[in-house]
């Protein structure tokens, strides 16, 4: 009886714990899949937070690469603005450099014109100044030219302008024949006498002389003419005017 009821039991029993258990295992699958699903989600979830991570950290880097582009940019502006500059400064230094040279060429010549030259007129040897150069070369091209008053009025101009000139005996000379040409005999002999006076040993003295006796026989003085031309002979025995002098006193009566 006890054992019937103890198989009726086990009989009763047995279904229930065999759901029993098929329960529980169906829990701990359940629960095993929705461990596993979390832990899927999870993994997710960071590989998007690492993709994520990236993608910014790849923006930041663009964005980066991007800035120093656009500087080694604004760098290559800078340079060649530089560049150009230093050009344009390279060019006004060498324009600069040729105007001072030009500057200081023209201020060198126009020094020079105050600068004296030595100069040989009739065979002496003087400083001038380069105006007075000029203004008597000027005056002895009037007169050579023929230009007989002109040459006069240059010539007792630039006694004026220079009266303590080396050219003084050589411009008596000149200005007398000037004045002999235009036949101003009066004057013509006080500036060759002028010449006899003020530089006796001057090369154009002893021509002088035998114009003063030219100018005397043109005023019809024939015996101070006699008298300039024996003083010259005896002034200048050697001179070429002494020969012509000789000339003369033969023909002078």
């Amino acid at each position: 009886m006890m054992q019937q009821a103890l198989l009726t039991l086990r009989h009763a029993t047995l279904p229930k714990l065999v759901a029993a258990g098929l329960l529980a295992g169906s829990a701990l699958s359940a629960h095993a899949a929705l461990f596993g699903d979390d832990e899927a989600r999870r993994a997710i979830i960071e590989l998007r937070q690492r993709v994520d991570s990236l993608q910014q950290s790849q923006e930041q880097t663009r964005r980066s690469l991007l800035d120093l582009q656009s500087q080694i940019e604004a760098l290559k502006s800078e340079q060649a603005k530089l560049r150009g500059q230093n050009e344009q400064l390279t060019r006004d230094s060498a324009e600069l450099q040729r105007g001072q040279k030009e500057l200081a060429k023209g201020l060198d010549e126009r020094l020079r014109q105050f600068e004296p030259v030595t100069v040989n007129v009739d065979g002496q040897d003087f400083a001038a100044d380069r105006n007075e150069q000029q203004d008597f070369e000027q005056a002895l091209g009037l007169f050579r030219s023929g230009k007989f008053p002109e040459a006069g009025q240059a010539f007792a101009a630039f006694l004026r302008q220079w009266p303590k000139s080396g050219y003084t005996p050589s411009v008596r000379f000149w200005l007398g024949n000037s004045q002999y040409a235009t036949r101003d005999y009066k004057n013509a002999i006080g500036n060759f006498r002028s010449v006899m006076t003020n530089a006796p040993m001057h090369a154009r003295a002893p021509e002088a002389a035998l114009s003063i006796a030219n100018c005397q026989v043109e005023l019809k003085d024939t015996k101070a003419a006699r008298k300039t031309l024996e003083d010259l002979l005896q002034a200048y025995p050697n001179s070429e005017a002494a020969g012509i002098a000789k000339s003369k006193l033969a023909t002078l009566k």
